[in-house]
This record gives structure tokens, C-alpha cells and sequence, in this order.
């Protein structure tokens, strides 16, 4: 009988009425309020971190013939920092808008397109180095995971980091446009 007495017992009780519907929703409506407060704050500081940087001049474009293509990646732009500030993140001109990207390497440089954000072009002359690293502005990765272009634009050393779809391709990358750039700088002087 006692199993009986618990099957009846279970069957008769019923969660509590909820009351205070008001209440909840306030609660609700409070905390979608407080969420769109610290986005619209981020997006403040991205503003206003853009308008430090506007003395930055305009991105070269991507020539419409750049000429024949000496190495090509697919893969993804991961953001542009101040050289030597790995979180120093440049979002003047589209450069903090992260992408897929394709890059091609040309006797112009390296043509940058990024659907659904600004195309760019690195021309040779403005190249310093290249390596492997392992983080850039908010992407940190495994060592040598990124490859990081330093270049000049302006009167600022830029760095950019790419990764590729084929990790292995980084250092074909590195190797060549390091003597690129060492032999551009041989006919300079």
C-alpha cells in the first residue's frame, strides 16, 4: 500500500504558481538593456580608436594588373598592429577587420583581397621582413602558426598577420619575401 499512498501523493502535487511576472520581466528587460550598453561601449571605443588613428593614410589599391603571381595563399587576414605591439590592433581603413583573404605575391607586392571588407595592396618597397609568430592583436595561436608581414605605411611600421589554409606554406612565404625585400634593398643602396 505505501508504494500506492506515494503514486497518489507525486500525482496531486504541482509546481508553484509563478506570480511575479513583472518582476521577471524587468529582470529580463534590465539585462538586455546592460548588454547593449557594454556593445555600444565597445563600439564607441573601436570609433574613437579609429580617430586616433586617422592620420594613417589611405590603403594602396590593388593594382587591376599586378603581373604574374610568384607565390598565392587563401586563408584568413587576422588584424594589423602597430610593429613590435603584437596588441597594438590598427583599425584605421579596415585594417582590424578580420577576413578571409587571398593573397598574391607580385613584382607590385602583396595584393590583399578580403571579401566583404577593404582590399589592400603592400607594395614591395614598403616590405621590412616576414616571419612566423604566434599571436597578433586577439588571435594567439600555436608557434609559427601566423605569418606576420612587417611593412611601412606612412610613417608607421605595420604588422599583419595571415594565416593560411595550408599551414605549410608559411615558411615558402617567409623564405621568399625575405630575400625579396633583401634583394630590393641591395638595389636601393
Amino acid at each position: 500500500m505505501t508504494p500506492l499512498i506515494h503514486l497518489a501523493e507525486a500525482a496531486e502535487q504541482k509546481s508553484a504558481e509563478v506570480t511575479d511576472w513583472a518582476g521577471r520581466i524587468g529582470w529580463v528587460a534590465g539585462l538586455l538593456l546592460f548588454i547593449a550598453f557594454v556593445y555600444w561601449l565597445m563600439r564607441q571605443g573601436w570609433k574613437w580608436r579609429g580617430s586616433l588613428q586617422s592620420d594613417l593614410p589611405e590603403l594602396p589599391e590593388v593594382p587591376q594588373a599586378p603581373g604574374e603571381a610568384k607565390l598565392t595563399l587563401s586563408g584568413r587576414y587576422h588584424g594589423s598592429t602597430t610593429a613590435g605591439q603584437w596588441l597594438d590592433r590598427i583599425v584605421a581603413h579596415g585594417l582590424g577587420t578580420r577576413s578571409r583573404a587571398e593573397l598574391t605575391l607580385t613584382d607590385a607586392g602583396i595584393s590583399v583581397v578580403r571579401p566583404g571588407a577593404n582590399d589592400f595592396l603592400i607594395p614591395v618597397e614598403a616590405l621590412r621582413e616576414a616571419r612566423l609568430d604566434k599571436g597578433i592583436a586577439g588571435k594567439v595561436l600555436t608557434e609559427g602558426g601566423l605569418l606576420v608581414v612587417t611593412w611601412a605605411h606612412g610613417d608607421t611600421l605595420l604588422d599583419s598577420g595571415f594565416r593560411s589554409d595550408r599551414a605549410a606554406e608559411h615558411a615558402a612565404w617567409v623564405e621568399t619575401l625575405n630575400n625579396l625585400i633583401n634583394t630590393t634593398e641591395g638595389i636601393a643602396r
